[in-house]
């Protein structure tokens, strides 16, 4: 069983071999997959014409667009319900406290200052290390709350070096 949330309205979907339930009731469609991205369904002796324009498994978010018309899809299986049924549901999406140097080497650049709004994936600072620059990027959203380094600064493995 899991759940499936499309543009904010819930569905429990359980399938126990061939047969598939949408919220207890029987649900019967005839799907073919046309190419790695395009699917042609049929429901109730309707016609869809289904694309997945974006996936993103880590999160299991999905967009479609069914007849031209977008869906935003977000996928629980049964272990995310149980995490979430524990209260435990947003231990893997907590907000980043600090980035900490991944090895020791030489502060070449800061991309970020303190009050900066990061995204996931923002460069924050360049790190030098054996003779190589390693880009280190937010590992999560927030705000910069304290920048402990500063250019040309050398530092130690595990060394905070920014604070959210």
């Amino acid at each position: 069983m899991f759940t499936a949330t499309v543009n904010d309205k819930s569905f429990e979907i359980d399938t126990n071999g061939e047969a598939i339930t949408l919220n207890g009731d029987a649900f019967a469609w005839d799907i073919v997959n046309v190419n790695d991205a395009y699917f042609h369904i049929i429901h109730n002796n309707k016609s869809y014409r289904a694309e997945l324009v974006k996936a993103d498994a880590a999160t299991k978010t999905f967009t479609w667009k069914i007849n031209g018309k977008s869906y935003s899809v977000t996928v629980k299986d049964k272990f995310d319900l149980l995490l979430e049924k524990l209260g435990m549901n947003h231990a893997a999406t907590n907000k980043v406290n600090a980035v900490k140097a991944p090895m020791p080497g030489l502060i070449i650049d800061l991309k970020v200052s303190v009050g900066d709004v990061v995204k996931q994936g923002d460069p924050l600072l360049i790190l030098e290390a054996m003779k190589m620059e390693n880009i280190l990027k937010a590992p999560g959203d927030g705000e910069v709350k304290a920048i402990k380094i500063k250019k040309g600064d050398s530092v130690e493995k595990n060394q905070v070096l920014i604070e959210f």
